[in-house]
């Protein structure tokens, strides 16, 4: 389980294929300290949970599954990650409870100042795929590549956000534009929602 708030950004400094479309992904650590990381631990690329199976002082390697990376993107080599490690219990939850499980990739349709002030807050407009808006709303929490954020506004599935000045510097966000694609968790308690509804639904056709 994870916040949303990145510890650090790292990159992709290597990949090697294995079989079945399965990688052992590489990833430079950057600002993050894995002196209490530990072999098993999860740690967060990019919003998506992996565990780690070897590491060195400033780095640490992950099996990225071919299932991972066909509903997921940010595993090439050279590709900027942001780094979470996995919460404690006795963490502050500064964002919100994040599973690293990703329900889909979006698609950003505008990313600008919101102003012409150098230190103001920019803009960032995504279409969620397939049946996702169902789980964004106004005020709510989304996680873009791990990042706890907060929905401004919601349409079907178009959402916009603000981000101000420290995220962008924090994450690795300050590098996407119009047309890149990023990964999207919804509130784990819109899903649980949808889903109580859905099976009351059900028991009631029943």
């Amino acid at each position: 389980m994870f916040t949303g708030i990145i510890q650090a950004v790292g990159h992709i400094s290597h990949l090697t294929e294995g079989a079945s479309g399965d990688a052992r992904v590489t990833v430079a650590a950057g600002g993050l300290d894995l002196a209490d990381a530990q072999l098993g631990d999860s740690i967060a690329c990019n919003g998506v949970c992996l565990t780690v199976v070897d590491k060195t002082a400033d780095s640490f390697s992950i099996d990225v599954s071919g299932e991972t990376f066909s509903c997921t993107i940010g595993f090439a080599p050279g590709d900027k990650v942001n780094l979470e490690k996995a919460m404690r219990l006795s963490d502050r939850l500064g964002g919100h409870l994040v599973s690293g499980h990703v329900d889909g990739v979006g698609e950003v349709i505008h990313f600008a100042p919101v102003s012409d002030q150098a230190d103001g807050s920019w803009r960032l407009d995504i279409r969620a795929p397939g049946s996702m808006g169902r789980y964004l709303a106004h005020k709510g929490s989304v996680a873009v590549n791990g990042v706890s954020l907060t929905v401004n506004s919601v349409r079907g599935n178009d959402f916009s956000i603000n981000l101000i000045p420290h995220t962008l510097e924090q994450t690795m966000l300050n590098e996407i534009k119009a047309g890149s694609r990023v990964n999207l968790e919804a509130d784990m308690l819109a899903r649980y929602a949808d889903r109580l509804l859905n099976y009351v639904n059900e028991q009631d056709k029943d």
